[in-house]
Formats: structure tokens, C-alpha cells, sequence
């Protein structure tokens, strides 16, 4: 499901960028003016999945210990971005 939902989340930022972005090209083009339009960004989703330490990188590790748990998977994940995730 994790899998899954980073795919998602992944899809969704590119299918967003992209059409903001084509839209703005083609206006410019026809020379149609447009006010910066405001969209979700969901970078923050991608980081806690992706980035050093994130949500892949701390399940690979506690899968990799000998007596690797679900409890300490979320031990380490509480501990590592109970502090960060507030921004």
C-alpha cells in the first residue's frame, strides 16, 4: 500500500505541474493573460516517503535488523520526524 500511495502522490505532482505549466506556456503563447494560479503542492508528501531517513529508507532499515519490528519502525519514525513534520 505504501508503494501504492508514493506512486500516487508522485503521479499527482507531475500530472499537476505539468498541466499548470502547459496551460501557462499556451496563454503566454496567445497572449492571454494569467494571474498565478495557486495549486496544492504536495512536496511534503514526497520528502517524508523519499527523502534520507524518510518513511522508505527507515523501513528498509528496521526489515534489515535481526529482531526488526512494526513497534520499532514507528518508534524510530515518531522519533526522527515528530519535530519536523509541524512546518
Amino acid at each position: 500500500q505504501l508503494c501504492i500511495n508514493h506512486a500516487n502522490e508522485r503521479l499527482q505532482q507531475k500530472f499537476t505541474k505539468d498541466l499548470f505549466k502547459s496551460v501557462r506556456e499556451e496563454y503566454m503563447v496567445e497572449g492571454i493573460g494569467l494571474k498565478n494560479v495557486k495549486y496544492d503542492d504536495n512536496q511534503d508528501v514526497l520528502n517524508l516517503i523519499e527523502s534520507k531517513m524518510g518513511l522508505i529508507d527507515l523501513l528498509n532499515e528496521e526489515c534489515l535488523r535481526p529482531k526488526g519490528s512494526d513497534s520499532g519502525f514507528v518508534n524510530k519514525l515518531y522519533a526522527i520526524h515528530q519535530t519536523t513534520s509541524t512546518s
